[in-house]
Parts: C-alpha cells; sequence; structure tokens
C-alpha cells in the first residue's frame, strides 16, 4: 500500500512539473529580469521608429496632403470662404488653397524632424511598465503630453517659415481679401500659422502611434533585441 502511495505521489509530481514546464516555455522569452530602465529605453526606441519610418513619409510631397489620417483640412471659419470663392468660378484658386496649407505642413516637419528626435531622448517614463501594458498608442500619448506645448513652440515659426517658402502667404492672403471684398460677407483674418502648426503637430503623433501600434501588435515589427525582450512582456 504504501508503495502504491509513493509511485502515485511520483507520477503527480512528474504530471504536475510536466504541466508547470508547459507554462513556462509558453511564457515570453527575455532574457533575464527587465527593469523599469529597460522598458523606457524601448518605449523610446519604438517612438523613435514611428519618427524614422512613418513621419518621414509625411516630409515627402504630397505626405500630409494624400494622407487621409493626417490631411490638412479647412478650419471652420475658412470653409465659407471656399464655398464662396467656387460660387464665382474660382475653384482652381480654392484648391490651391487646400494643397499649399499641407505643403506648408511638408516642408515644416522635414525642418522640424530633429525637434523631435530630441524630445524622445529627453522624455523619462515615470512608469515605463504601465505604459507599456497600456493603450496600442499608450507611448504616443504620453509623448504628446510631454512635449505638445514645447514643441508648438519651436514648430509655429518653422511653419511661418513654411509658408513663405512654399507660397502659402501670399495665396492665402490672395483668397482672403478677394473673400472680404465680395458684398453680403463679414470679414475673416484667421490665424493660419497657428491653425496649421497645431494640425501638423497632430499629424506627426498620429504617424508615430501608427509605428507603435505596429511594434505592439506585430512580432516582424520588433526588429531590435530590446524591442523584442521589452514588447514580449505586453503580449
Amino acid at each position: 500500500m504504501i508503495r502504491k502511495f509513493i509511485v502515485f505521489t511520483l507520477i503527480f509530481n512528474l504530471t504536475a512539473c510536466a504541466e508547470i514546464q508547459q507554462v513556462v516555455n509558453q511564457l515570453p522569452q527575455t532574457g533575464g529580469v527587465i527593469t523599469n530602465t529597460d522598458i523606457a529605453a524601448g518605449l523610446r526606441q519604438a517612438l523613435d521608429l514611428g519618427i524614422d519610418k512613418q513621419v518621414t513619409k509625411l516630409t515627402q510631397t504630397d505626405g500630409f496632403f494624400k494622407n487621409e489620417l493626417v490631411k490638412i483640412l479647412l478650419p471652420e471659419d475658412l470653409k465659407k470662404v471656399d464655398k464662396a470663392l467656387r460660387g464665382i468660378g474660382l475653384s482652381n484658386l480654392a484648391d490651391e488653397g487646400l494643397k499649399v496649407l499641407n505643403r506648408a505642413a511638408e516642408d515644416a516637419v522635414k525642418e522640424a524632424t530633429p525637434i523631435f528626435v530630441d524630445a524622445v531622448k529627453g522624455i523619462t517614463f515615470a512608469d515605463a511598465k504601465q505604459i507599456l501594458l497600456g493603450n496600442d498608442d499608450a507611448a504616443t500619448q504620453y509623448l504628446t503630453g510631454k512635449t505638445d506645448a514645447a514643441l508648438y513652440e519651436k514648430f509655429n515659426p518653422v511653419i511661418k517659415n513654411s509658408f513663405s517658402k512654399v507660397g502659402a502667404d501670399q495665396i492665402w492672403s490672395n483668397l482672403i481679401s478677394k473673400y472680404n471684398n465680395m458684398p453680403f460677407t463679414n470679414n475673416v483674418n484667421p490665424d493660419l500659422t497657428d491653425y496649421v502648426t497645431k494640425e501638423a503637430l497632430k499629424g506627426v503623433y498620429t504617424m508615430i502611434a501608427v509605428e507603435e501600434k505596429e511594434i505592439r501588435t506585430k512580432l516582424a515589427s520588433r526588429t531590435t533585441d530590446l524591442l523584442k525582450k521589452v514588447f514580449a512582456l505586453q503580449d
């Protein structure tokens, strides 16, 4: 009877160990303990990839204009300008007005990309693990909250310069002047530099979030050992 009990115990223990080992084998193989510092480094690397792979697309011709995720549309007070000008046969000029807003953003992002790179380098993650285990764009949202105001101050003069470079200032001065001279209209004088700055920043963060989601959801997008090690924790 004792012998049977011992045999049963051994079989039970071996079975339990096998089941435990199976569970362990299914856990992410991280190659050691991952610290908060490691996780923070992985999150920064993911954001850097977002800038390198996605934000650079915005700097190309039509990078904003033909990307429905980030295309800059007219603000509310200019929609009536657009409609009125089209109504008097100036559709081509109205089309050009919309295009140059996006051209200014494309040019500005090209000039300002180093600003975003520096912002990512300088960001500190108070609770990197919580961000890692958060939503698909948690790191991007954290970056936005920490850098949006400061980046606006740096980005705004770049946008202003880009307006002049692509001729957006002249085109919109002409458009608004034509509209303001029309009878029965209320004059408009929008701050287009402010508007495009905000929209361009929004577009940059949107594209960084695209890459973050790719890394979180697709193993093939984790192109470095650090990304594989860190993001295995959230799988």
